[in-house]
């Protein structure tokens, strides 16, 4: 099966035949996507099944020869069938119809599973990105207009976090509630910055974990986690 776009319709149609007065009943759905193709095509699908009373629609046009010659649409019931004056024609045309059926919900499936696979690929690749540059992307671009001291507190929980990972990575698939209760631990012990020694006070710390969250919190609205780990209240303080 070619894959399908979102809006792919299967439909019955017909063709005349070059020699007698009959019409191949085919399948066509448009649009599809073929690889190596960017453009959009239409798949036809023949059914080794020939009717020769199909009704016409004298109100829908389908072409008009060069001399002048018009063919019509045929006329369809409620549901789409193709309606004949001959009852084996009819049969013919639920057969056809039955068929379709049978390859819209293909195509539907198609479409429903490379929306989810596509969904389900990004979600593994950004489940691979790198918390501690996340972290550094959004204090430069969501606090560059900050405060001086908001945008201390950042760099300072930035650096925490470096030294929390042993180094400059920390990937997404790697953030759950147990690392968090680690980080949150590490942080009532952080080491003061700058020239200053000993450990944060429990203010600073409190302060700097927020901070923590206030990133999972967009890094879950950005898709990068998801589930919103940061929500539970009792992360509110620390004690």
């Amino acid at each position: 099966m070619k894959k399908a776009f979102a809006n792919t319709r299967v439909a019955v149609k017909l063709r005349k035949s070059e020699h007698h007065e009959e019409w191949y009943l085919y399948l066509e759905a448009y649009p599809v996507f073929e690889p190596g193709n960017d453009k959009p095509q239409r798949v036809r699908e023949y059914l080794n099944r020939i009717i020769k009373t199909p009704l016409w629609d004298k109100t829908r046009n389908a072409r008009t020869t060069s001399d002048g010659k018009k063919s019509y649409k045929p006329k369809r019931d409620l549901n789409g069938v193709i309606l004949c004056k001959s009852q084996l024609d009819q049969e013919m045309c639920l057969y056809a119809d039955a068929v379709r059926r049978i390859r819209q919900k293909e195509y539907d499936n198609a479409a429903l599973y490379s929306e989810t696979d596509a969904e389900q690929a990004e979600q593994l690749e950004r489940s691979h990105a790198n918390f501690i540059e996340y972290f550094d992307h959004v204090q430069k671009t969501r606090h560059r207009n900050s405060s001086e001291s908001i945008i201390v507190n950042w760099r300072r929980v930035y650096e925490l976090l470096k030294i929390f990972a042993k180094g400059d990575t920390l990937l997404f698939s790697q953030i759950d509630m147990k690392l968090i209760e680690s980080f949150r631990t590490f942080m009532i012990n952080a080491p003061q910055g700058g020239n200053k020694s000993g450990t944060v006070s429990q203010n600073t710390a409190s302060t700097y974990f927020s901070i923590f969250k206030a990133a999972l919190k967009q890094a879950f609205i950005d898709g990068y986690l998801t589930v919103d780990i940061a929500a539970p209240y009792w992360w509110s303080r620390l004690v």
